[in-house]
């Protein structure tokens, strides 16, 4: 039984209540962390529409470093003082919580799916304010159509049995 000696501050003995210093044998032969307690059954939906969801967080997150580095080397010029602060900390927070919702259904969680399609929602909303009012079709036609395949996605039938946990144990169509 090869293992580490991990160094606690508190280990009760089984004879007493009392608590005192001491080490602890772990058995390191297998790996803590398995690929089936990692990702959960999923319909590939469900993956699809994480990668659709996680690739606008990163592109939020680089997009919030770029204003950041631009802010801080001087070469943004800011009417109102700060304000590319506040704009770089919106995009990176709005682009973690992307991130977050994006790798929950790559994980195969049911909490991601909501929250990824109000994301999609908000997503939609970009893409058709880009291509009607801002009159940039070459930018929203992409954004709406990644929006409404996302949508697509969250709510095609396999997705919404294992949403209600209705998916077979398994199964996962990765």
């Amino acid at each position: 039984m090869g293992g580490a000696t991990i160094d606690v501050a508190y280990a009760q003995y089984p004879q007493g209540s009392q608590w005192q210093c001491g080490q602890v044998d772990r058995d390191d032969s297998e790996d803590p962390v398995r690929r089936d307690d990692l990702f959960l059954p999923a319909p590939r939906e469900i993956r699809v529409a994480g990668v659709l969801t996680t690739l606008p967080g990163l592109a939020a997150v680089v997009f919030a470093v770029v204003l950041l580095v631009d802010a801080l080397l001087g070469t943004t010029e800011t009417a109102g003082g700060n304000s590319v602060y506040g704009q770089a900390f919106y995009y990176a927070l709005l682009g973690a919580g992307m991130v977050t919702c994006g790798v929950g259904l790559l994980l195969g969680h049911t909490w991601a799916r909501t929250p990824a399609f109000v994301l999609a929602l908000i997503i939609g909303g970009v893409g058709w304010y880009t291509t009607g009012p801002s009159g940039q079709p070459l930018w929203g036609v992409p954004i709406l159509a990644v929006a409404v395949v996302l949508v697509v996605l969250l709510f095609r039938t396999p997705s919404r049995a294992w949403a209600l946990g209705e998916y077979p144990e398994g199964v996962d169509s990765e």
